[in-house]
């Protein structure tokens, strides 16, 4: 029992200067205890009231402190996130500016590598005191960013900076004089109130939750009234620089060519409208155009795996599995991320995966890991009111779909003339390895599952 005291002594001596600041009723029952314990012929009183307001005490002190690794005022030194392997290097954006206060995992700034953007985040509540790389220079892994002062927040920075300018100027004699041992108090002192909510005051900073890095977009560019003849130039970002030097390489690389066919889209039409409220209630998510044309892609793969495969210097590589890239445009360029193993999954499955991408890029949370690899791509201009296009191959792949607007059309429909919701689809494909009759014959097999869905149960 007394190691038991010694220990409960040693940690309340380590945590009254935070409680003196907000309980008078915890200073004194930490006071209280401490003499007591310390006193052998007040064992048992000491033992009756540890046993009485621990539990009280302890609950009340955990909701109002808010622990941290690091100590009020430090400066401390922020540096760059891990890049992933295949990145070496990136440009560091500014979201904030010196003197700034931030919130814990406020957003400082961003760093635009040529495939992705990774954030550099506020590690606690305080005030930037130094950006030390100018906006848009090149940084490295693990180089030194920013000098950081912890303490404060962005809302009481301003205001708590003089009354802690006040309080340090009293003197040392004006502390709290530890009390005697004459003036141990025969009876308790009252539980310290356990508020149901959060308390109002303003002494302690209050613990807020983290919250989700908001992606920053870009400044609306001002109109520029008419008859004002002015240029501007603009640094190219390193994912635009990124994305012009794969496409320039696709052509001079691949012998592309592009063949077409159309699709009637009315059975789709009408099993998404049929089956969209219970779709959506079963799997959460909502059925799209997108899962019909991916789940027939794979299908069609794996009827001409000619297509599923590429060129490795003087051989051919065949993939026995369908990961698909789906081309996806943000603010700051087009990302692919993938879906994989698709040939395994259902509509359901594949709304859901496509929907959690789709997400992420527009959060601009997207990773290396999700973009990597791919064995064939779809890009869906039609969301953009497409009508007929020629998409570029997405390299080392050897092809790629590309979806268009649905547009009400006239066409022969057994002898008569009807209108029907068609689209156009596309396939470029690298015909260093792929025939134009394995091109054709791919593309059919997509018209086909998607005219009439039950080719894919009948595996036909």
């Amino acid at each position: 029992m007394l190691s038991f005291r010694h220990k409960l002594c040693s940690n309340l001596s380590k945590s009254s200067s935070l409680i003196k600041r907000t309980s008078i009723g915890g200073t004194k029952w930490i006071s209280k205890c401490t003499i007591l314990a310390n006193r052998r012929n007040s064992s048992t009183q000491a033992n009756s009231i540890i046993r009485r307001y621990t539990p009280s005490l302890s609950q009340w002190y955990h909701k109002q402190l808010h622990t941290s690794i690091f100590n009020f005022n430090d400066v401390i030194t922020i540096q760059a996130p891990t890049f992933p392997e295949s990145i070496s290097e990136g440009d560091i954006r500014w979201v904030k500016e010196v003197g700034d206060a931030v919130e814990e995992n406020d957003l400082i700034g961003e760093i635009e590598t040529d495939k992705t953007t990774m954030a550099v985040l506020a590690p606690e509540s305080g005030v930037i005191e130094e950006l030390l790389i100018p906006d848009g220079e090149k940084v490295t892994q693990s180089q030194n960013l920013v000098k950081f002062k912890i303490g404060g927040n962005a809302s009481t920075s301003q205001s708590t900076a003089k009354p802690a300018t006040s309080s340090s100027s009293k003197s040392p004699e004006a502390k709290e004089e530890p009390p005697q041992a004459t003036e141990i108090p025969s009876t308790p002192p009252p539980v310290p109130t356990i508020p149901d909510s959060p308390m109002s005051t303003t002494s302690i900073p209050q613990v807020k939750p983290q919250k989700p890095v908001i992606p920053t977009t870009p400044q609306p560019i001002e109109p520029i009234p008419s008859g004002v003849r002015t240029d501007r130039r603009v640094k190219m970002s390193r994912m635009r620089l990124r994305i012009a030097e794969r496409l320039k390489a696709a052509q001079n690389t691949c012998a592309m060519l592009t063949t077409f066919n159309e699709v009637d889209m009315s059975n789709v039409i009408e099993m998404r409208n049929s089956y969209k409220e219970s779709f959506l209630k079963k799997h959460g998510v909502k059925l799209s155009f997108m899962s019909p044309f991916i789940k027939a892609a794979a299908f069609a793969l794996r009827d001409q795996p000619v297509i599923n495969a590429v060129i490795d210097g003087k051989e051919i590589i065949y993939r026995d599995y369908v990961d698909i890239s789906i081309a996806v445009a943000t603010p700051k360029g087009l990302v692919v991320p993938v879906v994989r193993n698709v040939e395994t999954m259902n509509y359901g499955d594949i709304e859901k995966n496509v929907a959690a991408l789709a997400e992420k890029a527009r959060q601009n949370s997207i990773t290396i890991e999700d973009m990597e690899g791919g064995t064939f791509t779809i890009s869906n201009g039609g969301v953009f009111g497409s009508l007929f296009g020629t998409p570029i191959i997405n390299p080392p792949q050897s092809a790629i779909l590309g979806m268009h607007g649905v547009f009400d059309r006239p066409v022969a429909v057994k002898g008569q003339v009807a209108i029907r919701p068609m689209m156009y689809i596309a396939l470029t494909y690298d015909h260093r390895l792929v025939d134009g009759r394995e091109a054709v014959l791919f593309l059919r097999k997509i018209k086909s599952a998607i005219e009439d869905p039950r080719v894919l149960t009948l595996d036909l």
